[in-house]
């Protein structure tokens, strides 16, 4: 007989894809199944006639006959709905007429009259075999279809003598039941229970300041209420007034609420309750995770991470609620400089100080010891042992793991540095200048930090001069960071925030200087050896000058162009003729028988008597 879960279940389908109009058409077409389930049809073709209601005994047989009450009533709730919301959304009508405000209000009386049958139904015990926890659920369910019918008709009083019964009996629900359906119960009371419980409040000028608790432990009807008497017997501290008695926090410790809030130098008051509920709960997991950490030091960094979640909800609930007090406050017409105005608006900044504060102690925590300075390699063990039964060796983590791993811390400092950085938007964060030189300080360390991880990832791939110089700029911002000493702390070990303590920022400066002299030296190294296997291939190759008729397919050696300095060596200019044979082959324009008197001793140059002496050619008559 799981109530809540059937009907909260069935809204949040419906309403996620459709309206309350949609969810209607679906709640009638499930009824007209489920009556012909259970015979509660008339036959077709027959007068209508009306069946018996539905008696213990039948819930008794089948809890089908529960779901059947169930449904007629949200139908009515959900025609109610759609009613309602269709003359809000339209710009053009003058507000909720007073026939569509009867027939509303008609719609709501009708589904609370079905959810009251299912009560007194499922209260004969001995009959419905129904259990405690089923009745609860169903007279909650009842008593918040009576609180709705009196929010529409503005009687705020009742409203808050039926919400809060709904509260007090979810709430009694919550703390006996699963995790599942905690959270259900959870969720039901924020988003329904406690903003009309508030609105109520608002309506009949309560102080703001009251809690949600007190409200519901004074409005409670306790009188000629069995429902209430079952419970207070159960938890007779149910309806304790937290403004006087201590609260209970998650962790079971009994801690008053806090009243007042510090930041930096000034403390103001708590204005706001369900702030200061939120502060009361953040401070319990605080302490939840302060000894969580300390107790299993050797636990993963995932598990680690998954801690702090139980302190970012109230958190969050914490900036939440003081949000929420600022908007009701201006809607009101309050101005800023306003005491209340100003109190909230350092609160605000306080508490998404501290939520900021936390989401970066989760990075660091999954970043690894250190803040990830240090980078130690994973060792996996096998899953599978050999079919030999011999152990499988521990095989190395890969280069591409290592630059996964390496990523993934990057993008978690890029996150924690663009938080700090929202942190100089909150209100009075930028007048202060000292407090801004310590956000700086601490950007610069995990900027540093971030820098680390680039210059590993690049001396993975053997980028040595890429890595130097990452090195070299992270080396630089810590030197910066330590350069404000009243940024960092020097305390008790407290689990990770955005507190760095002065150790910590000092060892990444020795871990860096480190690295540096280290890749200093490998880089003089790889110059080395670039230098001597170009000397190596200098003197086995000619310069490229005596090599221009090559087509050069590597890079070209620009250390090896010419020689220099230019030896002496013999260099042809043009080519050198030797007419050895110039006398014994007859070349065109010289006669035979001169070559044969040449041959046979007589001067060259003589001729006979009869014979014209040859006419010389070439310049300045040097031809032959």
């Amino acid at each position: 007989m799981d109530i809540t879960n059937f009907i909260i279940s069935r809204r949040e389908k419906a309403l996620l894809v459709g309206d309350y109009g949609s969810y209607r058409k679906q709640l009638s077409r499930r009824l007209l199944v489920l009556r012909r389930k259970l015979n509660y049809t008339s036959a077709k073709g027959r007068k209508y006639a009306a069946k018996a209601p539905v008696t213990a005994e039948d819930i008794a047989n089948n809890h089908e006959f529960i779901h059947l009450l169930l449904l007629t009533s949200e139908r009515a709730w959900a025609q109610a709905m759609h009613m309602k919301s269709t003359h809000s959304a339209d710009s053009r009508a003058k507000g909720i007429t007073g026939s569509t405000k009867r027939h509303i209000s008609s719609r709501l009386h009708k589904a609370s009259v079905y959810a009251g049958q299912l009560v007194e139904l499922l209260r004969n015990e001995d009959v419905s075999k129904a259990t405690t926890q089923a009745i609860l659920e169903a007279r909650a369910y009842y008593v918040s279809l009576r609180g709705t019918i009196e929010f529409e008709k503005q009687n705020w009083e009742d409203c808050l003598h039926e919400y809060s019964e709904a509260r007090l009996i979810y709430t009694a629900i919550t703390t006996s039941s699963a995790a599942k359906q905690e959270d259900l119960f959870k969720d039901l009371l924020n988003t329904t229970i406690d903003p009309s419980i508030r609105y109520a409040a608002y309506q009949l000028k309560l102080p703001r300041t009251t809690s949600i608790e007190t409200i519901v432990s004074k409005h409670v009807p306790r009188s000629n209420n069995e429902f209430v008497q079952e419970i207070l017997k159960q938890n007779p501290e149910a309806l304790d007034d937290p403004a006087t008695a201590p609260r209970k926090t998650p962790s079971g410790n009994a801690e008053n609420v806090p009243k007042t809030i510090k930041w930096r130098s000034r403390e103001v008051n708590l204005e706001d309750a369900a702030t200061a509920q939120a502060l009361a709960a953040v401070s319990a997991a605080e302490a939840n995770l302060s000894s969580f950490l300390s107790s299993s030091p050797d636990t993963v960094s995932q598990a680690k991470a998954s801690a702090y979640d139980e302190v970012l909800i109230p958190s969050q609930d914490a900036v939440d609620a003081t949000k929420t007090a600022i908007d009701e406050l201006s809607a009101e017409g309050v101005p800023q400089g306003d005491r209340r105005m100003q109190a909230l608006q350092i609160t605000r900044t306080a508490v998404n100080y501290a939520l900021v504060g936390w989401r970066i102690g989760r990075n660091r925590v999954l970043c690894g010891e250190r803040d990830g300075a240090m980078f130690e390699p994973e060792v996996r063990k096998p899953k599978k042992a050999r079919k030999d039964g011999k152990t499988r060796p521990i095989q190395d983590e890969s280069t591409g793991r290592k630059l996964t791993r390496l990523r993934e811390r990057e993008v978690l400092y890029k996150s924690t540095i663009q938080s700090l950085d929202s942190v100089k938007e909150l209100p009075g964060v930028a007048a202060d200048q000292k407090f801004v030189e310590e956000l700086d300080a601490k950007r610069a360390y995990f900027a540093a930090l971030r820098c680390l991880a680039i210059a590993r990832s690049h001396a993975l791939l053997q980028d040595t001069r890429n890595a130097l110089a990452l090195l070299a700029r992270a080396l630089d911002l810590s030197s910066k960071a330590l350069s404000h000493p009243s940024a960092f702390q020097a305390g008790p070990e407290k689990p990770p925030n955005l507190d760095v303590t002065s150790d910590q920022a000092k060892g990444l400066r020795e871990l860096l200087l480190s690295l540096v002299f280290q890749h200093r030296a490998l880089v003089e190294l790889h110059n080395l050896i670039s230098i001597n296997a170009n000397k190596t291939r200098t003197s086995t190759e000619p310069p490229l000058v005596e090599r221009l008729d090559e087509y050069p397919h590597d890079l070209v050696d620009l250390t090896n162009l010419v020689t220099y300095p230019p030896k002496v060596e013999p260099i042809p200019v043009k080519p050198l003729f030797l007419d050895v044979a110039f006398n014994y082959i007859d070349y065109p324009g010289r006669t035979r028988k001169a070559a044969e008197k040449a041959v046979n001793g007589a001067p060259e140059g003589a001729v006979g008597k009869d014979e014209k002496k040859e006419a010389k050619k070439g310049w300045f008559s040097f031809g032959r």
